[in-house]
């Protein structure tokens, strides 16, 4: 179960800068935490429909939020992937 104090480490490990809590970076990170816990639920949970639909979305929401970084920064972006050890 994701925890306040475990999203906050997530945003400080990829904030730009003291208050940045919304950048593309943080929410690809924040987004991949979710999708990681939820992952893991639906091993244990297997018919749980309406939690796979939701994990689909977030996923779909990383790759929008990973090809906005690609286009407008592709550095940030290969770090990233690197940094959360995504396929890409």
């Amino acid at each position: 179960m994701r925890t306040p104090h475990k999203k906050e480490k997530i945003i400080k490990e990829h904030q730009l800068h003291e208050k940045d809590t919304g950048s593309a970076e943080v929410q690809v990170a924040v987004t991949t935490g979710r999708i990681k816990e939820l992952s893991t639920h639906l091993k244990k949970h297997p018919k749980d429909r309406h939690s796979r639909r939701g994990l689909l979305s977030m996923v779909n929401q990383r790759r929008k939020l990973l090809s906005y970084l690609e286009i407008n920064s592709p550095k940030s972006h290969k770090s990233i992937i690197k940094k959360l050890g995504l396929k890409k």
